[in-house]
């Protein structure tokens, strides 16, 4: 079981996600931002490496812009290659796993044209980035169903239907998460039917949005829709912030409900995400209870 958590190490000073406003683009600051994300994000990965935190979600914004039309003769692809290389070298040399999550603007069956294309042309960045890095179809982002725009029925087939017309390179790496509002595990398992997409199992929006199912009924479920080429079924894992909106990641990473989880596992292979808002600091106590139970 690899253990992470998302996007950022607040025990380090820098950040993976440094960005600007739009209107002062420039090819100069550009160049300077992405060297000083990728820089992060080695010292990032090394510090993981050494606290045996072996799976991290990186942040969209590493390459910010890459999707936009204003970075459209920009070629990071090519200006960071060896920067890009090396850092993919040190993440298959140290067995870690890489995810992303993409943002909420990212609609597959968007009724709207403009925000569909928009939608793919960040999915292809994603997969980009991850070629750049040079890691295998193990290596996932994640995306919601979006809206069924009042229509459900609708709404799965267009998604299929698009999913269908994406490049190879996007459709190798992308997986479908369950979610608290529009699509449970169920719903995700009738659109892996459609599209033979991978679902993404997610525990807290399992106990706010569920078709009856257990926790583990839900889960097997979800890992069933995983082939080998797609690596180790990946899992996001939170509890509830009882002081917030249903839904809402806790502060903290609740001890005994994790080490609960874990040993209701019983020996199923899943990489776990922590979605805590503490980040490294729940992972490393995590990492704690793996150790307490006898997993390496």
């Amino acid at each position: 079981m690899r253990i992470g958590y998302p996007a950022i190490n607040q025990a380090l000073s820098c950040r993976c996600s440094g960005t600007f406003r739009l209107a002062s683009f420039s090819d100069e600051r550009m160049t300077a931002t992405i060297e000083a994300n990728l820089a992060c994000l080695g010292r990032v990965l090394a510090w993981n490496v050494e606290h045996r935190l072996t799976f991290f979600r990186i942040t969209s914004n590493l390459i910010p812009f890459a999707s936009h039309p204003v970075a459209r003769d920009y070629d990071w692809r090519a200006r960071f290659a060896a920067e890009l290389g090396a850092l993919g070298e040190y993440v298959r040399a140290h067995d870690l796993r890489i995810s992303l999550h993409l943002g909420q603007f990212v609609v597959l069956n968007s009724p709207t044209e403009t925000t569909y294309a928009a939608s793919v042309a960040e999915l292809t960045y994603h997969a980009e980035l991850l070629e750049a890095l040079g890691l295998d179809r193990t290596h996932k982002f994640q995306i919601h169903l979006g809206g069924l725009h009042g229509d459900p029925e609708g709404a799965f087939d267009v998604f299929a239907r698009r999913y269908a017309q994406l490049p190879q390179i996007v459709r190798d790496r992308l997986v479908i998460e369950n979610d608290e509002r529009t699509a449970s595990v169920a719903d995700c398992l009738r659109l892996h039917e459609k599209t033979g997409i991978p679902v993404l199992f997610d525990t807290l929006h399992h106990t706010v949005k569920n078709a009856g199912e257990t926790q583990l009924k839900a889960l097997d479920a979800a890992r069933g829709t995983w082939s080998a080429a797609d690596g180790t079924p990946m899992v996001d894992y939170s509890t509830q912030d009882d002081a917030k909106r249903v839904g809402a990641h806790t502060q903290t990473l609740d001890v005994e409900d994790f080490r609960s989880f874990v040993r209701r596992l019983r020996g199923r292979d899943v990489d776990v995400m922590l979605e805590i808002k503490n980040k490294e600091a729940s992972a490393m106590q995590a990492r704690v209870v793996l150790d307490e139970l006898g997993l390496p």
